[in-house]
């Protein structure tokens, strides 16, 4: 059976580690980037993180809050000025009233987990509707995480 060929415009740009580990992901969604063309050429040399931002329903558009995105220095003074601007998400209206809703609910936030380049070339930001774990919560997940690499030490042992 022939294997399919892989997909070589699909590229991780920036993931946020953290994300998982401080909140509990319980949906997520895919959404385009409005970019310059200067910040397309910086994340295509991997100048980006996106650690710290966040996302934000605002007057009936979705925002990508505090996402750095280095300057490309070969673009003079045509290249873009903040680092850190807002930049919009684009997604349907169906789907920005659903994480509208979702954030007037108690303690959900839009976290972006992973910046990435489809498979078409394009930028593309996977966002998470997410709730803050407690210390208590991070504990369960670190315990169920070492107890799942353990079981599978023992099942290795044991074959």
């Amino acid at each position: 059976m022939a294997k399919k060929p892989e997909n070589k415009n699909y590229k991780v740009i920036a993931e946020n580690r953290r994300a998982r580990y401080d909140y509990a992901i319980e949906d997520d969604i895919e959404c385009g980037i409005v970019l310059m063309g200067s910040e397309v050429k910086a994340l295509r040399t991997g100048q980006s993180n996106i650690a710290d931002s966040y996302a934000a329903v605002d007057e009936h558009e979705l925002w990508l809050v505090n996402a750095y995105i280095a300057p490309y220095e070969q673009a003079g003074t045509w290249g873009h000025d903040e680092e850190r601007r807002r930049r919009k998400l684009l997604v349907s209206k169906k789907e920005l009233s659903r994480l509208w809703n979702a954030t007037q609910r108690q303690g959900m936030t839009l976290v972006p987990l992973v910046m990435y380049f489809n498979d078409r070339g394009l930028v593309k930001v996977k966002i998470g509707v997410a709730k803050g774990k407690k210390t208590q919560d991070k504990r369960e997940t670190s315990a169920k995480r070492d107890w799942q690499r353990q079981k599978q030490r023992l099942l290795k042992q044991g074959s």
